[in-house]
């Protein structure tokens, strides 16, 4: 600490004094006290507290002291919980002001939290450094244009920002049915080439179906699709972080297939090339239906799912596990009581334990196509005890999931509300 004197300093929050070392300061767990460390001057110092005594090395805070004295009781012992009859978004507010989050709260206090949140649909932010009525006024140079692609990267992200972002959106939904049901409608008979075409007639097929209106259906959705992914690359904060995340993987996924498809076109001009790039075209022309998880972008559904799933990827790990455990006892155990033991009835579908594998996991899954079915009474029994077993190892993790995607749209929805409430403001003004 660069400020002040003396060996130790107190922090006088609401009234209640705390004293502590100057070394402490440095790595404090409570941001806003850490801060305290890095001033140089009086003014750096009432930037993070309401008042300062000089002769007494004192600082004070105008908060809530008890909800301090609980969150000085998660620094000591690393455990927060609520103040008893103190309103949930009060003590989330005293968090917020100290640095904290809500996930160093405990988990029932978190969904205490979470049900009071989703009740009134509030949302906090995470306070800025230049925040505050202070910080509104100064704007460094260049800040209008980065305000401007700001609000670029708001409307092309979040559907909900502004009503050019809602428009947007809804244009960007609707070339996505318009490709899904030109994709569904080209697998329909009247619509596909016949299989028994010569080589030269699919030659000539393949040239003339970009001409067609299906083609060009399929053409101004790409070029949408292409000038959408381009100008978010464009506005984005971090290009490689825009890069590695899913949607955009998946959005290049969707385009790429069509440009590699009409280059293939382009450049097969050989029999035997038209041959093998006829199943990679219908291969990467299928590829197309990675469109409709583009969706994702304009729904909290389907955003909640991806979310809890990169959330909860190591409950699902243990639940693969669980299945790959019992598959492979299931089967083995299958496999010899079907057809490895002599009992004069051999089941030729349990030939193999990789045979058997199918059948255990339609029957762990509660399936059952029936294609596959236990002939003996020991194969019986054991395809009741696979059955009860996969129900309830399925059942296992299933508790934790849950409450990570109710925890998950709770986040979403708050943030949903937020850009919501920003889109009534731009109305009234």
């Amino acid at each position: 600490m660069n400020f002040g004197r003396g060996p130790s300093v107190v922090l006088n929050v609401g009234g209640t004094r705390y004293s502590f070392s100057r070394e402490v300061l440095k790595d404090f767990p409570l941001r806003r006290v850490s801060r305290l460390h890095g001033c140089l001057s009086e003014q750096d110092v009432l930037e993070v507290c309401d008042d300062y005594d000089r002769e007494r090395n004192e600082y004070f805070f105008d908060r809530h002291s008890e909800a301090f004295g609980f969150i000085m009781l998660y620094v000591r012992h690393g455990h927060l919980r609520f103040v008893p009859h103190m309103c949930e978004l009060s003590f989330y507010n005293e968090m917020i002001y100290w640095g904290l989050e809500g996930s160093h709260l405990d988990y029932c206090c978190q969904r205490r939290l979470d049900d009071r949140m989703s009740e009134t649909c509030t949302y906090y932010a995470a306070e800025e450094p230049n925040g505050g009525p202070e910080g509104k006024g100064r704007r460094p140079p260049g800040a209008e244009g980065r305000k401007w692609l700001e609000r670029m990267r708001r409307t092309f992200e979040e559907p909900t920002s502004s009503v050019a972002a809602q428009v947007l959106a809804t244009v960007s939904i609707l070339f996505v049915i318009v490709s899904m049901v030109v994709l569904c409608a080209s697998t329909l008979p009247e619509w596909r080439a016949p299989e028994n075409r010569s080589v030269e007639e699919q030659s000539r097929y393949t040239a003339e179906s970009v001409r067609e209106p299906s083609g060009i259906i399929e053409a101004i959705c790409i070029g949408w699709f292409t000038a959408e992914c381009i100008v978010r690359f464009i506005v984005s904060k971090n290009k490689c972080e825009f890069v590695r995340r899913p949607l955009n993987i998946i959005d290049l996924l969707a385009i790429t297939p069509y440009y590699i498809s009409v280059l293939m076109t382009v450049f097969t001009g050989e029999n035997s090339q038209l041959q093998r790039a006829g199943v990679t075209l219908r291969v990467l022309r299928m590829m197309r239906i990675f469109w409709v998880i583009k969706l994702a972008r304009h729904f909290i559904g389907l955003q909640t799912l991806g979310l809890t799933l990169k959330r909860c990827y190591r409950e699902m790990v243990m639940l693969l596990v669980f299945i790959c455990v019992a598959m492979a006892i299931f089967s083995a155990l299958s496999q010899l009581l079907e057809n490895g033991l002599d009992l004069g009835t051999k089941n030729k579908d349990y030939a193999s334990i990789p045979a058997a594998c199918w059948w255990v996991i339609i029957s762990m899954t509660t399936v059952g196509y029936g294609d596959m079915c236990p002939i003996t009474v020991p194969g019986r029994i054991l395809g009741g005890i696979c059955v009860v077993s996969g129900i309830v190892l399925l059942a296992l993790p299933i508790t934790f999931i849950y409450h990570s995607f109710v925890q998950c749209y709770h986040e979403l929805k708050f943030r949903s509300a937020r850009y919501s409430r920003s889109l009534s403001a731009e109305f009234l003004n």
